[in-house]
């Protein structure tokens, strides 16, 4: 299944903003946060679809995955 994948902040750090992967079906995004070797830790919102999202919730053909990290500041 095609998802769409998009970092956001520290995360794009020698990766990408945007792109198009090819993956199994039933893949979940902690499947892809450990593909890309993001540190769970750093982990502050997940979306499909731009909905609030868990790290075991199921992806579909076609959908919008976004990573943003934990924001700092004060």
């Amino acid at each position: 299944m095609k998802i769409t994948i998009r970092l956001f902040g520290v995360f794009r750090i020698g990766r990408f903003k945007e792109e198009v992967r090819d993956l199994p079906a039933g893949t979940r995004p902690r499947a892809v946060v450990a593909a890309l070797q993001l540190p769970e830790r750093l982990l502050g919102i997940v979306l499909i679809n731009d909905c609030h999202a868990q790290l075991d919730d199921p992806l579909h053909e076609g959908d919008t995955l976004a990573l943003l990290p934990l924001l700092e500041g004060g």
